[in-house]
């Protein structure tokens, strides 16, 4: 009604709902209740949270973040705060996983991921793969080795080649970083850089067990797939980059700021990867 009073006459609205002019006035300058109050608070800290999310939290990730902050609340309430405040999560195009043209003459490893139980700590574990992004320039390659166990992002790598040296340049990043014991599980698809004999022989210099994913199935290694899609959906579909240069950027500092450091993880119990680690510490 207080939004009609701009378009029709007091006396004709008041008719129309069958209330008196007298209660009407009464309502208008009643101070507004506690649940009011409560809800400006929560509105204020829900928008900052879904700010801070780069609008890719939807209700479950906004209510997990809010009840870390210490706010009691629910998620019908935070879904009827959204539609007030008209937050929607940005909806790009889906992700496709792309599969590996494993046609080469180069050894393969079996696919050991898939016959052990899931890691209990960090450096267990450790998958990998790479994706392409378009710029204005041409292509950029990105690898990336991740930690199973937190999803943390351990190794990135990025250039205008997809030759061997990218991928060996974000396991060296990540064997520099964490200096896993020997044993640490390497899962990869099928790709000739991953088969070639110079990545074989740096994997095992630094003792780690060769695994690869079964050919065509890129779903296998589904923790790294995951990833890109984020990365896609979230930062890429979003953006034109002019240059690689301007990729390579934007892409460290989702890497680096957001994900590693600030998304919430629902596998993870909502936590980020560095907050999940340090529950060890």
């Amino acid at each position: 009604m207080k939004a009609l009073a701009d378009q029709y006459r007091i006396v004709d609205l008041c008719a129309a709902f069958g209330v008196s002019r007298s209660g009407y006035h009464s309502w208008r300058q009643r101070p507004p209740s506690l649940r009011q109050r409560a809800d400006v608070e929560l509105s204020r800290c829900l928008l900052q949270v879904h700010a801070q999310s780069r609008q890719t939290y939807g209700s479950p990730r906004l209510l997990q973040a809010l009840r870390q902050q210490g706010h009691r609340t629910s998620r019908r309430r935070v879904r009827r705060l959204m539609r007030q405040h008209r937050l929607r999560v940005q909806a790009p195009r889906r992700f496709v996983p792309q599969t590996t043209d494993s046609r080469h003459d180069q050894p393969i490893a079996p696919n050991r991921l898939a016959t052990v139980a899931l890691p209990t700590a960090p450096n267990q574990q450790w998958v990998t793969d790479i994706t392409y992004v378009r710029t204005g320039e041409s292509w950029l390659y990105v690898a990336a080795v991740m930690d199973r166990w937190s999803r943390r992002i351990v190794g990135l790598a990025m250039a205008e080649h997809m030759e061997t040296t990218l991928i060996q340049m974000a396991l060296q990043q990540a064997l520099k970083q964490r200096r896993p014991a020997r044993g640490c599980l390497h899962h990869s698809d099928r790709g000739s850089q991953y088969a070639s004999a110079d990545y074989r022989q740096l994997l095992t210099a630094n003792g780690l067990e060769a695994s690869m994913s079964r050919a065509g199935n890129c779903y296998d290694n589904a923790a790294m797939e995951s990833f890109w899609g984020k990365l896609k959906t979230e930062l890429v579909y979003r953006h034109t980059f002019a240059t690689r240069h301007e990729a390579r950027l934007a892409i460290f500092e989702y890497v680096e700021v957001f994900y590693n450091r600030v998304r919430l993880h629902s596998a993870l119990g909502f936590k980020s990867p560095v907050d999940f680690e340090q529950q060890l510490n």
